[in-house]
C-alpha cells in the first residue's frame, strides 16, 4: 500500500486523523524497516503517529511487525531487563556490577532456580544525549548470568534508523516498544514506568510475549532503582501495586548527577561504594522477586545477605 496513505491518515489534524489497522501499522512499519520509503516520508509519519498518540492495539501491531525482523534467541530461566535506548543523565548503570552478586547468590542458594539476566543494546538513541548500556558491554567481564544482545546483529534494519531518529531529536514510537521485543524467548521480563497509565499500556502492548512482566518505578527509563519507589504486576486480571522504601533493607543513598559523564560512570563501577553495592544487591532481589524465584523481596534480600 501507498506509503503516502498512512502519513495522511496520521498527518492530518484532529478533525482527519485516524487510528491505524493492524495490517496497515505492520505494512507502514515494515516499508520503514526495508526503507521501502523515502526519510522524509518516514520522518512525516514518525512525527504524525507521535503526536496523535498511538493506540494500545497500534503499538501491539508495531511490536509484531518488528519481531518479524528479529533474529531470535533462546536464553532459558531468564528475565528481560527493559532499558531505555535513550541512555541516562542522572545516574549511572548498576549492570556491570551484578557477575559477584549473582554468582554468590547461586552458590548458597542451590534450591533456587538460576536466574539469567537479558540485556539489549545498541547506539544511542534521542531524546536525551546521556550514557547508555551499550557504552559498557565490551569493556567489563559481565560473568555467565548476564547476556547482551547487540540490536546491530539481531534488528539491523532498526539499528539502522539511528541516524534519521537522531536528525529527528525527538522520541517516537520506536521509544516506546523497543524495550521489550523478546529477543531471548525470555519467561520473565521487566520495564519502566512513572504514571498508572502507562503501565497498563506497557502491560497490555508487551503481556502476550512473556509469562509475566513487571513495571517498576524506576530510574530514566530504565529497570535499575535508586530510591524508594513501587512496581506493579499483572495477576490473574488485575493489576496489583507493590511499595518499598530503601530505608527498610539498610540502604542510604542519596546521589544524583545534572549530567553524569561515561568517566564518572565507570569510576563509580571500578571502585563502588558500600551504598552502591546494597542498591545493586536491592536490584537483583527486585530481580528475583519479578521472575518467581522467591515469594517476597525480604526473603531475596535475607538471601542475597
Amino acid at each position: 500500500m501507498s506509503f503516502k496513505r498512512y502519513i495522511k491518515a496520521v498527518g492530518t489534524g484532529i478533525k482527519g486523523n485516524r487510528n491505524l489497522e493492524e495490517f496497515e501499522v505492520i505494512d507502514a512499519i515494515t516499508q520503514i524497516l526495508n526503507r521501502q520509503a523515502t526519510d522524509a516520508q518516514i520522518g512525516a509519519f514518525l512525527i504524525g503517529f507521535r503526536v496523535k498518540l498511538e493506540s494500545d492495539e497500534e503499538l501491539k501491531a508495531c511490536v509484531k511487525a518488528l519481531r518479524n525482523f528479529i533474529k531470535f534467541s533462546n536464553i532459558e530461566n531468564s528475565l528481560e531487563l527493559g532499558y531505555s535506548f535513550d541512555g541516562k543523565v542522572r545516574n549511572p548503570f548498576l549492570f556491570p556490577l551484578y557477575k559477584d552478586i549473582l554468582k554468590e547468590f547461586h552458590l548458597k542458594n542451590s534450591d533456587i532456580k538460576p536466574l539469567n539476566l537479558v540485556i539489549s543494546t545498541d547506539f544511542l538513541q534521542p531524546a536525551k544525549n546521556g550514557i547508555c548500556a551499550n557504552d559498557f558491554v565490551k569493556d567489563y567481564d559481565l560473568g555467565e548470568n548476564i547476556y547482551i544482545f547487540n540490536r546491530q546483529e539481531y534488528l539491523k534494519q532498526l539499528s539502522d534508523l539511528t541516524s534519521l531518529r537522531q536528525e529527528l531529536a525527538l522520541r517516537t514510537v520506536f521509544n516506546t516498544v523497543e524495550k521489550l521485543l523478546g529477543v531471548a524467548k525470555s519467561e520473565y521480563a521487566v520495564t519502566t514506568a512513572f504514571h498508572r497509565p502507562y503501565v497498563k499500556k506497557y502491560i497490555e502492548v508487551f503481556k502476550d510475549y512473556y509469562k509475566n512482566i513487571v513495571v517498576v518505578k524506576g530510574a530514566e527509563g530504565s529497570p535499575e532503582v535508586f530510591s524508594d519507589g513501587k512496581y506493579w504486576k499483572l495477576e490473574g486480571d488485575e493489576i496489583k501495586d507493590y511499595s518499598f522504601e530503601l530505608k527498610d533493607f539498610g540502604i542510604n543513598y542519596s546521589k544524583e548527577y545534572n549530567n553524569i559523564s561515561l568517566n564518572e560512570a565507570k569510576a563509580i563501577i571500578n571502585s563502588p561504594d558500600e551504598e552502591i553495592i546494597k542498591l545493586c544487591k536491592f536490584n537483583i532481589a527486585l530481580y528475583l522477586v519479578f521472575a518467581n524465584r522467591v515469594n517476597s523481596l525480604n526473603e531475596a534480600w535475607e538471601r542475597l545477605n
